[in-house]
């Protein structure tokens, strides 16, 4: 992916702005929503691999060991 997930969440800003404006035609408005929808389901995945590398530090009898993250 090229665009980080700063750079994303900014553009899908900028199109839920556009999209609150109301000044769109119909058809503008359902491709700005696509596209608003493509670049969620990016960051969610971008989101998604970040978690997958998240480390917790756990102490065990006093030794500190790497643990991999785990949703429940």
């Amino acid at each position: 992916m090229s665009k980080n997930f700063e750079e994303q969440i900014e553009k899908l800003e900028g199109i839920v702005a556009e999209l609150e404006k109301g000044e769109l035609n119909l058809d503008d408005s359902v491709s700005k929503f696509e596209e608003g929808i493509k670049i969620s389901k990016e960051c969610n995945k971008i989101l998604e691999e970040a978690e997958k590398k998240i480390t917790i530090l756990v102490n065990k009898d006093g030794e500190i060991t790497e643990e991999d993250f785990e949703t429940e």
